[in-house]
């Protein structure tokens, strides 16, 4: 059954995007990522525009991190000052990534920014990604216990000035290191099409030893103003945002996620980042290949319409 997406200009399969969304919800139940920095690159894969797959997935992160941050708001699980400091850095990132976006659209160049920005970065996550779960996986194997990241334990983003006590949290770090966590989340969803989530759960913890509990819901706050901001601004400045294609990816997401939270039960967390680690993989070969590929025709030629 092929539908018309209105922004993207071209027919799809319904029941393909509906599948697709279906897979990717699966995928974020079972591993509990958002699925931006995958369903992206399936898009393009299947012929959407790259600047169309950036726009429209930035709107369905909205919705399906809404009422993951409704019910952490319920559970008092969000430090809302520690969140307002990442929006500060969010916004001036998300600005700054819709101007790179339109720069680069004006020099016909979009497609290969967004297509190297995914090969670079997801081929950097998914190495570290799966170098942790081999040696997570190795101490196990050895009846070794995991190494445990406790919070409050000082690194050097402790010694930075302008201080500021997060009281939820139970940290007081310097906001630079807070605001620039922000800024490459507003980046990456302006340029990528992804909620960042992916990069601020680590960072949080790692970096600035927020603890666990609060880390999850802090993201999803930060998640949910900035890719609703990038929504706006590439619907206004880039009339990007296809919003049928992205409903359809929405029911999907819903269902899938449902079957995806059951499967994460039965697995470990080091064999679950081992899989997850192997998929980012997958994707970003995928993607180095079609950059480097030969194209079956080697120019192309669209001839538009001249008004008399």
């Amino acid at each position: 059954m092929q539908i018309y997406l209105p922004i993207a200009e071209l027919s799809v399969n319904l029941f393909l995007i509906f599948g697709m969304g279906g897979a990717v919800g699966f995928l974020s139940g079972m591993f509990g990522v958002g699925g931006g920095f995958l369903m992206t690159p399936l898009l393009i894969f299947t012929g959407i525009p790259p600047a169309v797959a950036v726009g429209t997935e930035a709107s369905q992160i909205v919705a399906s991190s809404v009422s993951g941050a409704i019910a952490h708001w319920r559970r008092r699980g969000i430090d809302l000052k520690l969140g307002m400091v990442l929006l500060i850095g969010g916004v001036i990132g998300s600005v700054a990534g819709i101007w790179l976006f339109r720069l680069f659209r004006a020099l016909g160049q979009i497609d290969l920014v967004i297509s190297l920005s995914y090969v670079t970065f997801l081929g950097v996550v998914g190495a570290l990604m799966m170098l942790e779960s081999i040696r997570a996986i190795a101490r196990a194997q050895h009846g070794k216990p995991p190494i445990i990241r406790r919070p409050g334990q000082h690194m050097w983003v402790h010694g930075l000035p302008f201080k500021m006590r997060f009281k939820i949290s139970g940290i007081y770090v310097s906001a630079i290191p807070v605001i620039g966590i922000g800024v490459v989340v507003g980046l990456l969803a302006a340029i990528m099409g992804v909620g960042g989530g992916f990069v601020m759960v680590p960072a949080l913890i790692y970096i600035l030893r927020v603890p666990t509990n609060v880390v999850i819901g802090t993201s999803l706050f930060q998640v949910v103003m900035i890719t609703a901001l990038v929504t706006v601004l590439h619907a206004t400045a880039n009339q990007t945002v296809d919003m049928i294609l992205a409903m359809i990816l929405m029911a999907g997401g819903v269902i899938g996620a449902q079957f995806g939270a059951r499967a994460g039960q039965k697995l470990k967390g080091e064999q679950l980042r081992a899989l997850l680690a192997l998929m980012v993989l997958g994707v970003c070969t995928r993607l180095a290949v079609g950059l480097v590929a030969k194209p079956d025709e080697l120019f192309s030629l669209n001839l538009g319409s001249v008004a008399p």
